[in-house]
């Protein structure tokens, strides 16, 4: 009589994924860094903030904002394609779109955000604002700068999987994956936009 007993099946987490949580950790400090770096320097000179924020675009930078906010929204109907394992579309309705569709538009939304801060940065420099023109300078491109370096990472990151969906014959969990994966990234490089633009923006 065979008294062996089939053991359960684990199912383990899959480890891209779990790798990425905990890198996104790591880069939670880093933003914790500066913006630590962005209140002190602050504290010491409340007169020259004072001057230089009169000088942001507010209404601008929201505009921006909202733009980014919303290529986190496209971006997760595009997790919800890949979840349902739909690499590119089957019609012309955004309802019928595909991974594909919703991250190019991702992609195009992540693309006009660098653009308006690219345009923000030449702005400031055009009325004296720099890097190495006085504190405020340091710790705006400072900060606002090793975000969008993240932005224009997870742009990079997109076209990898486009691309990957368009390279692989049967689009599968292993691809779905990738797309989960990079939606972490850009969720959390959202997140902390958000809270630099509250910063920067409005506690000035």
């Amino acid at each position: 009589m065979n008294y062996a007993t089939r053991a359960p099946k684990i199912n383990r987490p899959n480890t891209v994924a779990v790798g990425t949580i905990v890198w996104l950790g790591s880069e939670v400090m880093f933003f914790a860094g500066l913006f630590a770096i962005y209140f002190t320097l602050r504290s010491v000179a409340p007169e020259l903030w004072e001057h230089n924020t009169a000088l942001l675009n507010v209404p601008f930078a929201l505009v921006n904002t909202t733009i980014l906010v919303l290529s986190s929204v496209t971006c997760q109907f595009g997790v919800f394609a890949a979840e349902r394992l739909q690499a590119r579309s089957t019609g012309p309705k955004p309802s019928q779109w595909g991974m594909v569709e919703w991250f190019f538009l991702t992609y195009t939304l992540g693309a006009m955000f660098v653009a308006g801060q690219i345009w923000e940065y030449a702005t400031l420099v055009s009325e004296g604002v720099t890097i190495a023109s006085d504190a405020y300078g340091s710790a705006f491109y400072l900060t606002t700068g090793f975000h969008g370096l993240h932005v224009a990472g997870g742009l990079i990151a997109f076209l990898l999987v486009i691309g990957r969906a368009f390279a692989v014959k049967n689009f599968g969990h292993k691809e779905a994956t990738s797309a989960i994966v990079v939606s972490y990234y850009w969720h959390f490089v959202d997140v902390v936009w958000i809270g630099l633009f509250l910063v920067i923006y409005f506690l000035q």
